[in-house]
Formats: C-alpha cells, structure tokens, sequence
C-alpha cells in the first residue's frame, strides 16, 4: 500500500467536512476500516470512496443499513454490477418517499397559503369596518 494514497483523520474530517466522531462512528458500524498504527487512523483509496458513498446516501435519506448492504456488495464480488443493481433498486423506493413527501409537503403550503389570504382579507374587512 502506497502511503502516500493514506489519509490522516483530521485529513479526512477536512477533506469531507465531517467531524472525527462521525468518522469514528462509521468506523464503529463497520463502514469505515481505516488502517491502524498504534492509535492513529489512516483511511485508504477505498475509505474516501466509501465515505463518499456513505454521505451521498445520508443525503438522500438512506438508512446506514441500507448503506451498508450496497457497499457490502461491492466488497463480496469485487465488481460494482451488483451494488449498482441494489443502489438502484433502493433509490427507486426512495424517490418515491420523496416524491410522496413532496406532495404532502405542497398540499400543506397551499392550505397555508390559503389559510393566510382568508385570515389576512379577515383582518382588513375588520380593520376598515373599525375605521
């Protein structure tokens, strides 16, 4: 392993915007595998990709689980056609919960919006009968 392709934990925390105790954290659910000299960590090619993979999933609101069986695949086969398969699979359901969640969301704004107009036209007819 070239050390020069190894990457200190505050490397890392910089690199990703991420705080040592997250990447402690993912090293402890078994995400991350850093290398070990003594106490220091040092995270690999594969680490950053990793965490790479891991962020992104956070992002869109995939569960560590989730994470975790996609890049778990890829580590069983050596290949990336089965991970891509299941990141596939899991990101359809996703986007449909955001999707469903979009809507929710839209509906609630335009009962809102509406809310407010007959609130505030409420408030002026009152405003102008008292004048």
């Amino acid at each position: 392993m070239n050390t020069t392709d190894l990457m200190t934990i505050r490397a890392m925390c910089d690199a990703f915007a991420v705080t040592p105790r997250t990447l402690r954290f993912y090293e402890a659910k078994e995400l991350l595998n850093p290398v070990r000299e003594g106490t220091k960590r040092l995270f690999t090619r594969a680490d950053r990709a990793r965490l790479t993979l891991i962020l992104r999933g956070k992002r869109f609101g995939f569960s560590l689980e989730d994470i975790r069986q996609t890049l778990d695949l890829y580590d069983r086969d050596g290949t990336n056609e089965a991970q891509r398969r299941k990141a596939c699979e899991l990101a359809h359901g996703r986007l449909a919960i955001m999707e469903a969640q979009r809507a929710e969301l839209d509906e609630a704004i335009a009962e809102l919006r509406a809310e407010l107009s007959a609130s505030e036209a409420r408030h002026e007819v009152s405003h102008r009968a008292a004048e």
